[in-house]
C-alpha cells in the first residue's frame, strides 16, 4: 500500500484490489455498467479516494466495498484485502445467496426424461418398424 497516493483511477485499483486480472477487463467490467462509484456511474478515468463506496457486480454477486487505502501496485491477495472493506449488508447478501445455490435443486433431477438409453431406442425403432406398412398402406380401406 501506498501512503503517498490521495486520489487513483478506479480501473488501476479495481487491478491492484485483485477484482481483475487485467486492467483492461477492469476497464470492460466499468464500461458494461457493472461498476458505479458512490452509487453513480463511472467511467474508468473516475478517481477514487479513501471513504469511496464501490458498487461492484460479479455475475449474479453484488458486492459494496468501502474503500480504505490505494496502491500503485499489484501486490499479494492478503496486501489486496487490506485494500477495501466490504459492508456488513453486502456480506450477508452474499452469504444468503451462497446459502440459496446451496439448497437449490440440482437442474439434472428436473429433467422426467432425459436421452433414451440403447434398449429405449431399440424399442422406438421396433415399434416404427412394425407400424410402417399399416400407416402408410397404398390401399383405400372400404
Amino acid at each position: 500500500m501506498s501512503e503517498g497516493l490521495a486520489r487513483q483511477r478506479i480501473d488501476k485499483w479495481l487491478w491492484a484490489a485483485r477484482f481483475c486480472k487485467t486492467r483492461a477487463l477492469a476497464v470492460q467490467e466499468i464500461e458494461r455498467g457493472r461498476v458505479s462509484v458512490n452509487g453513480l456511474a463511472c467511467k474508468p478515468a473516475r478517481e477514487l479516494k479513501p471513504g469511496d463506496v464501490v458498487t461492484l457486480r460479479q455475475g449474479p454477486i453484488q458486492r459494496e466495498l468501502v474503500v480504505r487505502a490505494l496502491s500503485a501496485q499489484r501486490g499479494p491477495a492478503s496486501v489486496a484485502q487490506g485494500l477495501y472493506e466490504e459492508t456488513t449488508a453486502s456480506v450477508a447478501a452474499r452469504e444468503q445467496a451462497a446459502l440459496a445455490r446451496r439448497l437449490a435443486p440440482e437442474p439434472a433431477h428436473a429433467m422426467a426424461q432425459g436421452r433414451p438409453t440403447k434398449r429405449d431406442r431399440r424399442e422406438l425403432e421396433a415399434q416404427r418398424r412394425a407400424g410402417w406398412g399399416e400407416r402408410w398402406s397404398a390401399r383405400l380401406d372400404d
